[in-house]
């Protein structure tokens, strides 16, 4: 399956539509858990450190996946 996704059009060194899909999935897939992130409200310290923590986790996948 990796290799699907990786392929590459020869003739115009475009991603083929496989790995369009997948890329696209994958930034739904991060956008909503960043929404869940953001709506989550705590007063606890440590529970807030830790959403800080994967806000900031997803965030970095979104900007290497752009």
């Amino acid at each position: 399956m990796a290799e699907r996704e990786s392929a590459v059009h020869v003739e115009d060194g475009r991603p083929d539509a496989a790995t369009e899909a997948a890329r696209k999935r994958e930034r739904q897939m991060l956008e909503l858990q960043r929404e869940r992130i953001l709506d989550e409200r705590t007063s606890n310290p440590h529970r807030r450190a830790a959403l800080e923590a994967a806000l900031k986790d997803i965030e970095s996948k979104l900007a290497a996946i752009s």
